[in-house]
């Protein structure tokens, strides 16, 4: 391999290195060293002292929808499914043990979703699923890590809408055995957290799923009401069409959309909850902020309350499969200080991106493409030989520029001394010869021996000239004949030094290429197994 190659192909492979190092375990490193913080590290106290102490960390996660034979229409156990079912978990691990657990949260709360066909899978897989879930997020058997508190509220894609709960109850009994309750409220700090069944709200009046949600809601806002309250629902609250969602939103704005089944049979699907069950929601619980999932983009709005504004934050999905490019999480800094003078001030958020990975895949293709570009087109004899060809060619058209001059003087030169005279053989036939004139003596002896000559003399010099043109007739025959059989055998050696060419660039790249993976491909399997495996 020539020296220059060999430090191209050296190059090449510091650069897919320094990419796979970056997009498989640096870009998980990214929020928390560089782009986000607690948000009651931004606050002050009175006097502008930061506020340090007296808070308890919240890490916020919505919508991780682990895919299975019910996503993108996929065959089940297909390879393809099987793929994209590993790089999605694979994203999901390392971004909540590099990205969400460095942050070193006191709990942590999950928003709903965390099957994709949840309610329309069998035992075995929703076990199978369940499993995943348990390795993304390194929980134990019973769905619970020993160091951090983990809290969960039910989602459409777990549990699905009241229509479907009025034939298939099972999934209700399925979601509660492994995750709890589907209303249930904690303590954080000095803060109450109220998680509800936003799926069956809206469902039938007197259905006795719907019936417990609302009764559950009633009994909270018949407790101790001092405590500040955040309100936890998979649906969003009502919004009205078209309402802005702020500057972290990259999809289009969703509007409501409501489905109900055939004769009353309850709800089958809806991007957000009623305005009356939204209003009785706000004036029963009265939150201070309201954390909701299920549109799987970012969205902040106000929602209006008979006690005031109210916040609500959308957080986007957690996985890179889910319709969005910018996956996020979000952090809470929950008080736990009992002189609160404003309950607004109980509870801030700050909103964490994820590393985006379908950009680190189209880096890659993009850094795969330059990579066969620059081994395929590098110069056979190096840069060197490069620079050589171009003085080469320089010296050349210098070359060239200065025949043409000394040609075109030449040719204009020997117009100038020759002359062209008429010459009629026996057979009458017209002949053109060209003569040099030397000197003027020359051309009048000559001129002088033409005339005296007559017809008698005429006669040799046809038959020459016949004779000549013979010999030129098939002297032009033969070179055309020499000239053909060149030409062919010139096409020949120049295909089969293109062939040469060609075949000698590939074994060059495919060798270079073997060098690149040689040291790429253990580091790569390395970075994989390093997350995946657990130790």
């Amino acid at each position: 391999m020539e020296e220059s190659l060999w430090r191209a192909t050296v190059f090449l492979c510091c650069v897919w290195a320094a990419s796979l190092l970056y997009g498989e375990m640096v870009a998980y490193w990214v929020p928390s060293l560089w782009t986000c913080s607690w948000p009651h590290h931004h606050t002050r106290m009175a006097g502008g002292v930061p506020s340090l102490g007296g808070h308890m960390k919240v890490a916020v996660i919505a919508d991780p929808q682990l895919m299975d034979r019910t996503s993108h229409a996929l065959a089940p156990k297909s390879v393809a499914l099987e793929i994209a079912q590993f790089y999605t978990d694979l994203y999901m691990r390392r971004a909540f043990l590099a990205s969400v657990l460095p942050f070193k949260p006191h709990l942590i709360i999950f928003l709903g979703d965390y099957f994709d066909g949840g309610p329309y899978l069998l035992d075995e897989e929703w076990q199978e699923s369940l499993t995943r879930f348990k390795h993304i997020f390194n929980l134990n058997h019973r769905g619970r890590r020993a160091d951090i508190p983990v809290y969960y509220i039910p989602g459409n894609h777990d549990i699905g809408y009241t229509a479907l709960h009025t034939y298939n109850t099972k999934v209700i009994s399925r979601y509660e055995k492994e995750f709890g309750p589907r209303n249930h409220h904690f303590n954080v700090g000095k803060v109450k957290f109220v998680a509800i069944d936003a799926q069956t709200l809206d469902g039938l009046k007197h259905g006795s799923l719907t019936s417990t949600t609302w009764d559950f809601v009633k009994n909270m806002s018949m407790d101790d009401t001092r405590s500040p309250r955040v309100l936890l629902s998979h649906i969003p609250l009502y919004r009205p069409d078209w309402t802005p969602c702020g500057s972290h939103r990259a999809s289009p704005i969703v509007n409501q959309r409501v489905s109900r089944a055939v004769h009353d049979q309850g709800i089958t699907y809806q991007n957000y909850l009623t305005e009356e069950t939204s209003n009785r929601l706000l004036d029963l619980i009265k939150p201070v902020l309201v954390l909701s999932g299920h549109d799987h983009d970012q969205c902040t709005a106000t929602q209006k309350a008979q006690h005031g504004s109210v916040i609500e934050h959308t957080v986007g999905t957690f996985s890179w499969q889910q319709g969005n490019l910018y996956p996020s999480f979000m952090l809470l800094s929950v008080s736990s200080l009992a002189n609160i003078t404003k309950s607004e001030d109980a509870v801030s958020t700050q909103l964490c991106f994820l590393p985006m990975q379908t950009h680190i895949y189209i880096w890659y293709l993009s850094l795969f493409v330059f990579t066969m570009l620059v081994l395929l087109l590098w110069p056979m004899h190096g840069l060197g030989f490069l620079h050589q060809q171009i003085r080469i060619l320089g010296c050349i058209t210098r070359a060239i520029g200065s025949k043409t001059t000394k040609d075109g003087n030449k040719e204009k030169d020997d117009d100038e001394s020759c002359e062209y005279e008429m010459v009629w053989d026996v057979e009458g036939t017209m002949h053109i010869v060209k003569k040099v004139v030397r000197n003027a003596g020359f051309e009048h002896s000559s001129e002088a021996g033409l005339v005296e000559r007559g017809s008698a003399a005429v006669r040799p010099t046809a038959k020459k000239s016949i004779s000549q043109k013979t010999e030129v007739s098939t002297s032009t025959g033969m070179n055309a004949d020499l000239r053909s059989d060149d030409g062919r055998k010139s096409l020949q050696r120049s295909s089969k030094h293109k062939v040469d060419t060609l075949a000698k660039r590939f074994f060059r790249t495919l060798k270079s290429l073997m060098v690149i993976a040689a040291v790429n491909v253990p580091l790569y399997m390395m970075l994989l197994s390093k997350d995946w495996i657990e130790l």
